[in-house]
């Protein structure tokens, strides 16, 4: 059964991750009407890029994104962008927090950053939050909300909300693979695979662009705040920091990186993130056939898709365990990175047929 007495979901601020509280509400206060501060400041957990904030107010809850400290991929942790993107997507797709502020000016806090409101709902991570239970067909439905969800926003016409710039037209397969391949290179440490095989058989088997579509291109369960008090519905996707517009597929496929269910092998079970194996909970095979039917998009070989969505995790991954192994970061949720990566190369290799080198 659904229950939706949760506390909110974030603590104490970790010491590599605080700020000057003071500076950021004296910018805030000129910006947004009644704030009696300086608020109590919360760090939610989860998420490996940009760090997020529960800003406390009497009688108000507000949510700041900003980039973390140290290496940073050059087109990530874009604050401006997440910001625009939300804001001009709000009014057709209405699963979007209100953009607030947004400041430039790297005297108060360092770097960019911006404000938001806070959405009131549950983030469902690797477990059920304590008092929540699923049954299967309520499993179920969850499983075909994220999809469901997905697919409109894949609905979104980009020229009618405004993003006709944020594309680079055709060729938006051949990119990502180009992108992603010198994004692991540009990363790579001595103790992991050197993915070469992997990105010669993405090079070799990649498709044509399906269709141009605006995606999210992070769609997973810890980024949907979910309305549980009813029926079921998704009423905010957070994390926007990677939207484009680019082929509606490789998101997909990417999504499908995360969706370890109860029959997959141990090691991969390993990395799950979110309750996609409990029982009544869509397969990816049946994620992917639901998906294609409310979209009415053809679909090639899936195989390409499955294995750039578990390479392209294996970058991101391998992305922060530089900056562990560096110190640029201390947080100790990233200490088994480098094995995560090894898993995930190992079984792009196997579904793709090859053997990994290095």
């Amino acid at each position: 059964m659904w229950v939706k007495e949760f506390a909110l979901d974030a603590g104490e601020v970790r010491e590599e991750d605080a700020f000057d509280v003071a500076a950021l509400h004296a910018w805030l206060a000129g910006r947004v009407e009644g704030l009696d501060g300086p608020p109590e400041v919360r760090q939610f957990r989860g998420g490996v890029s940009n760090l997020t904030y529960l800003l406390r107010y009497d009688g108000l809850n507000l949510v700041m994104r900003r980039p973390p400290r140290g290496h940073k991929a050059a087109s990530a942790h874009d604050m401006r962008r997440e910001f625009t993107v939300q804001r001009r997507l709000r009014p057709h797709f209405g699963a979007v927090p209100e953009m607030l502020a947004f400041c430039e000016d790297p005297a108060v806090l360092g770097g960019e950053f911006y404000v938001m409101e806070h959405l009131e709902g549950t983030v469902l991570r690797r477990e059920l939050p304590a008092g929540m239970t699923l049954g299967e067909d309520e499993a179920r439905a969850l499983g075909h909300t994220v999809v469901d969800t997905l697919a409109d926003l894949h609905a979104v016409d980009p020229e009618a909300a405004g993003f006709g710039e944020l594309g680079r037209g055709p060729g938006y397969v051949r990119r990502q693979v180009e992108g992603w391949s010198r994004r692991y290179r540009g990363a790579l440490t001595d103790d992991v695979p050197d993915g070469e095989a992997v990105m010669a058989w993405l090079a070799e088997h990649q498709p044509a662009d399906t269709a141009l579509r605006l995606i999210h291109n992070d769609w997973k369960l810890d980024n949907l705040i979910l309305d549980v008090d009813g029926p079921l519905r998704v009423v905010g996707v957070l994390d926007w920091e990677m939207a484009t517009v680019g082929d509606p597929l490789m998101e997909l496929g990417s999504a499908m990186a995360y969706w370890i269910t109860a029959d997959d092998d141990e090691l991969f079970a390993l990395l799950r993130r979110q309750p996609t194996h409990l029982p009544g909970m869509p397969t990816r095979e049946q994620v992917v056939e639901r998906y294609l039917s409310r979209t009415g998009l053809p679909m090639g070989r899936w195989d390409f898709y499955e294995v750039f969505g578990l390479f392209r995790l294996a970058v991101i991954t391998q992305q922060i365990w530089f900056r562990y192994r560096a110190g640029q970061t201390t947080n100790p949720a990233f200490a088994p990175f480098g094995d995560a990566v090894r898993i995930l190369i190992a079984r792009a290799s196997d579904l793709a047929g090859i053997r990994p080198a290095g």
